[in-house]
């Protein structure tokens, strides 16, 4: 079960991502710097207990109208290569001294942790209190049957999120095929589908809006990834 401390983090993870997230595809410019805060979001465990894993939903209100982003992160003790092209930075952990912090979508116990998630083999963790699931949190399985994640990749990074292509294996060890799994960057209260990106699978969870009213909307969508198909 995920654990938080009640601890300090330099720099926060509010100024690196205000840092990060202009450079981004989907990032929707307001000519000026990131007005940030945190509106929502939840856990997910590592079963190896390593890696801390977060989906954080933040607002800028930088702009005329402020934007809702999903964020997802991995904390990690010491660099990853391979996800190393999703470095926001390092931070030092008031508990776990210096932390490597990457956009969670590069890190791939992010990815095999979020098909657990789509699939019902993993539960959603509170985002702020250790221990502690979170029942607002709902997935919808691709397919029926276990998935293991055994590799991930990005496919596609633009405005309308970020696809990750992920193999998986079934319950036996045979190749469960490929997932198409779109993260979206951009939260939108509702089915939060795109038209086009049709697909079973989907995560949903709630977030706080400016005012302090509550939305809910799809954070994840996922399909299965034809064989011979480009993206």
């Amino acid at each position: 079960m995920a654990i938080i401390h009640q601890t300090t983090l330099v720099p926060a993870k509010l100024e690196l991502l205000a840092g990060w997230l202009p450079a981004q595809p989907w990032y929707r410019p307001t000519g000026r710097a990131p007005d940030l805060a945190r509106i929502g979001g939840f856990r997910l465990d590592d079963p190896a207990g390593e890696v801390g894993i977060e989906f954080m939903a933040v607002t800028d209100g930088s702009g005329e109208q402020a934007t809702t982003y999903q964020v997802p992160l991995t904390y990690r003790a010491a660099a990853c290569a391979e996800a190393g092209a999703g470095l926001l930075g390092t931070a030092e952990h008031g508990v776990l001294g210096r932390r490597w912090i990457y956009d969670g979508v590069r890190d791939p116990v992010l990815a095999a942790q979020l098909v657990a998630l789509i699939q019902g083999d993993a539960a959603a963790q509170a985002q702020r209190v250790s221990n502690t699931p979170d029942p607002a949190v709902a997935s919808r399985p691709v397919t029926g049957g276990h998935l293991t994640a055994t590799g991930s990749a990005v496919a596609a990074d633009g405005p309308h999120g970020t696809d990750l292509r992920i193999r998986t294996a079934g319950a036996d060890a045979a190749p469960g095929g490929d997932l198409l799994v779109r993260v979206h960057r951009v939260l939108q209260p509702g089915s939060g589908a795109d038209p086009g990106y049709g697909g079973p699978g989907r995560v949903t969870a709630p977030w706080h809006r400016p005012d302090g009213t509550q939305a809910h909307g799809s954070w994840a969508t996922a399909r299965s990834y034809p064989a011979g198909a480009d993206g």
